[in-house]
């Protein structure tokens, strides 16, 4: 498995992450933080801004809203996607307004006219209409009076964005995170389901909340009944993954990744499906599908009692594979050292995280809510492979964060998001202690802020 080689941060090496550190609550509670991540991190980095497949006619557009800054994205051509500071050349004055109650605008538009006085722009930028420019006597330019150019180029399916003219390209920001990931062609998959909601804590404590498994036996004690939720946990670069560690064989636990082993029982034909089915209804129907689901649903009957628990996964696989075959899904080709060293979740700088099956994947993401410290937007979407034409119709739904909306595993995750917000403000708070196995993605996270912010590096705890 790959690690990071040790770093010196403040002047204190961290080996690899498997020093006991602890790291800084001002992260989580500082306006003045706050406000410096808007010129420090999120104009420096790449940020994913939504999916190709939003945006599929010439025309297209969304908003990426992300601080004060307000990006659009827009398909200029059949082949080609431009971006651009969502802000008039003349004045100032917003093109497209962010309609109340969405977290993003989107539409269709042949240019973006300005409503303050009609200034208007073309799908390239381009300025191609100033009203009355004679008064300017000829000191308007081409170019102060086009669009502001944002970096925009695609990965998986997603489009990604950067404000600064100067960065790396997308693909050298992304790896190796993107070398180990391509395999799983997330290109070829579509959203199931897309919500998001204002939620009552910092954009970090969020993302933090899915970063690791070590939660799940303190969190989420219904899984307990289905498996050993030992975890490891890897740096890569700005990037980090998770995965499940398998300490005893009679768990019979294949691979690091939830949805590909068996889970825990003595027959692992139907603990097998057990899990499939925990997943698939407390997870929102994300972190499954419904073909993994029948198959599995089937081994008591395809398979003799005391089959190995390595020939049933095998064999529900190939069965599931077949199904999706017959109805027009065609599975990817991952080799077993790709699928285990893709583990089960990755942790995507700064603030996306991508839960990957062979057909599917859980996602989330979290921004800051205007100024406020204590509140953010998370989005979660389920994205997965359809057959051609079959897939799903789907928007942005505002929903509220209870288990209803969101299945209960999701709900778990909210109750403590809100509550290490608050617990983190006690003087009675002497500061994290994130596990020096477990817990490397959200060290490696702040080491990886604290290079950009300045500020906040992990240190050793002596």
């Amino acid at each position: 498995m790959s690690q990071t080689a040790s770093t010196s941060v403040d002047n204190v090496t961290v080996e690899d992450l498997e020093d006991a550190v602890t790291y800084p609550v001002d992260a989580f509670l500082s306006r003045e933080y706050a406000e410096a991540e808007k010129d420090r991190l999120w104009a420096k980095v790449w940020q994913m801004a939504g999916r190709v497949e939003e945006i599929p006619e010439v025309g297209d557009f969304i908003t990426y809203e992300i601080g004060d800054d307000s990006i659009i994205v827009t398909r200029s051509a059949p082949d080609t996607i431009k971006a651009f500071h969502n802000v008039c050349a003349h004045r100032g004055s917003r093109l497209v307004s962010t309609p109340c109650g969405k977290n993003n605008a989107c539409g269709n538009r042949k240019q973006f006219v300005c409503g303050f006085h009609g200034w208007t722009y073309d799908l390239d930028g381009n300025n191609v209409y100033v009203h009355e420019p004679q008064d300017w006597k000829g000191a308007l330019t081409e170019e102060m009076t086009r669009l502001s150019d944002v970096k925009v180029d695609t990965w998986g399916g997603w489009i990604f964005i950067n404000m600064d003219p100067d960065c790396v390209s997308l693909r050298e920001f992304l790896e190796p995170a993107a070398g180990i990931l391509d395999a799983f062609e997330f290109e070829r998959m579509r959203y199931k389901w897309r919500q998001w909601v204002i939620f009552d804590c910092n954009w970090k404590t969020a993302m933090e909340a899915f970063m690791e498994p070590y939660h799940v036996a303190g969190t989420h004690t219904q899984m307990l009944e289905h498996g050993d939720y030992y975890a490891y946990s890897a740096a890569y670069g700005l990037h980090g993954v998770s995965g499940f560690d398998q300490r005893d064989p009679d768990l019979q636990m294949s691979q690091s990744s939830t949805v590909t082993r068996a889970g825990k029982g003595q027959d692992p034909r139907i603990s097998t499906y057990e899990l499939q089915h925990e997943l698939y209804t407390t997870v929102n129907y994300a972190s499954t599908t419904e073909t993994l689901l029948n198959a599995a649903k089937r081994l008591v009957d395809e398979l003799p009692e005391g089959t190995p628990a390595d020939e049933v996964i095998q064999h529900w696989l190939a069965s599931a594979r077949a199904d999706d075959a017959a109805r027009g899904v065609v599975w990817p080709t991952i080799s077993p050292e790709n699928m285990a060293e893709a583990g089960l979740a990755w942790h995507i700088f700064p603030n996306m995280t991508v839960l990957q099956g062979i057909t599917f994947a859980l996602c989330y993401r979290a921004r800051p809510y205007g100024d406020d410290v204590d509140k953010c937007i998370f989005e979660s979407y389920a994205i997965e492979r359809f057959p051609e034409g079959k897939e799903p119709e789907t928007e942005w739904v505002q929903a509220e964060a209870t288990a209803e909306k969101w299945g209960l595993v999701l709900s778990q995750d909210f109750s403590n998001m809100a509550s290490v917000q608050k617990g983190m403000k006690s003087r009675g708070f002497r500061g994290t202690l994130p596990n020096p196995h477990q817990e490397r993605k959200v060290t490696n996270f702040h080491r990886n802020l604290a290079r950009y912010m300045g500020r906040g590096a992990p240190r050793r705890i002596r």
